[in-house]
């Protein structure tokens, strides 16, 4: 794993939802804007350095309610509930409210798109718990806003990955197949951080090359119209035509599990790192564009890094500059601590103003 591969990571995840704003037909000139799964990231970025933040200070935390924080300063900037929400997490912040350096940013108080499942969950002040679900929402938001939580799975160890990322999934997506998905998709983001060609076996037609990526998978096949064996092997095509009406089939929909199957039926087409840009545009055509392209795009940058992403797009990204500093500052909170503990001094003294742990 490398500091390239975790901005690739959350930079081709942000590329991709900016391919499914334009269904893939990138505008000669201009900015190209990001969608909400894109806000909702990086605050889930926000929330998981505060919450290693608290744990080195505090030593106790529960990271998704850090991150359900996250959500709820990103739901005030929106506008939605800005009372109610102000008034239940501005008592006690020691000072002005929303905090953190990310909410200062112009871009994440203006609307793009919609969110049912989590502003309905926000709305409501009910962070829901796998047992105890707020909705029974599969929508691919679960997913999306959680893929950079894929790098605990290398730096915290596969047991603490799970439990945060189902967690995470819960507070605003009840469905357990929603749950399944965003952890079934952090773990095929730590395989692509940390091996040389993570590719290769996903796409193997050898028993000899069998991979676990078909246990994690076959549970979000099974409710799928054909059986769980004809998507599977339908993902094991390498270079294979890139067929629409193919792609449409195995993601007809907005659910985490058509986001996660549909992306990495485009990883199967478009597998190098010289086709991110043809892969991205493909994936835009999905039913759902959005949720496929930015998975497939959080892929493809872990696989690739960062260098393998396109700089005439990557440029003109809307947020490029906010999503690379916290990409950069997620790995180095949890490698390096810079902001010090309890015991530690800080070796930034500004880190607790940019991530309050409190």
């Amino acid at each position: 794993m490398s500091e390239a591969r975790v901005r690739g990571l959350v930079l081709g995840s942000a590329l991709g939802d900016a391919a499914g704003v334009v269904r893939g037909r990138w505008p000669a000139e201009g900015p190209l804007r990001i969608g909400v799964s894109t806000q909702l990231a990086a605050f889930t970025i926000e929330g998981a350095i505060r919450a290693s933040v608290r744990l080195d200070h505090k030593g106790i935390c529960h990271a998704p309610t850090v991150i359900w924080h996250a959500y709820c300063r990103w739901a005030f900037l929106q506008g939605i509930e800005p009372e109610r929400i102000s008034q239940r997490w501005a008592s006690g912040s020691g000072g002005g409210w929303p905090t953190g350096w990310l909410a200062r940013v112009p871009a994440l108080r203006e609307r793009r798109g919609s969110a049912p499942a989590t502003v309905a969950a926000l709305t409501g002040l009910t962070q829901g718990t796998p047992t105890k679900p707020v909705n029974g929402s599969r929508g691919a938001h679960a997913l999306t806003r959680s893929l950079a939580l894929g790098l605990l799975h290398l730096l915290s160890g596969p047991d603490t990955c799970a439990k945060a990322v189902r967690e995470t999934a819960a507070l605003t997506h009840g469905a357990p197949d929603a749950q399944d998905a965003a952890l079934a998709a952090a773990g095929l983001v730590a395989h692509c951080l940390a091996e040389d060609d993570p590719f290769r076996t996903w796409t193997a037609s050898s028993p000899d090359d069998a991979h676990p990526v078909d246990a994690l998978l076959r549970p979000l096949a099974m409710p799928h119209s054909a059986s769980p064996d004809t998507v599977l092997e339908l993902l094991k095509a390498p270079r294979a035509v890139p067929d629409r009406g193919q792609l449409a089939w195995i993601a007809p929909d907005a659910t985490a599990a058509s986001a996660l199957l549909g992306a990495l039926f485009v990883v199967s087409r478009f597998p190098g790192r010289d086709t991110v840009d043809a892969a991205l545009r493909f994936a835009a055509g999905a039913p759902d564009g959005h949720s496929v392209a930015s998975t497939a795009g959080a892929l493809l940058g872990a696989a690739h890094g960062v260098d393998a992403l396109p700089v005439e797009l990557l440029s003109r990204l809307e947020l490029a500059w906010v999503l690379d500093a916290l990409a950069r500052d997620l790995l180095q909170q949890y490698v390096d601590s810079p902001g010090g503990s309890a015991y530690v001094p800080a070796r930034d003294p500004h880190w607790w103003d940019r991530y309050p742990g409190g």
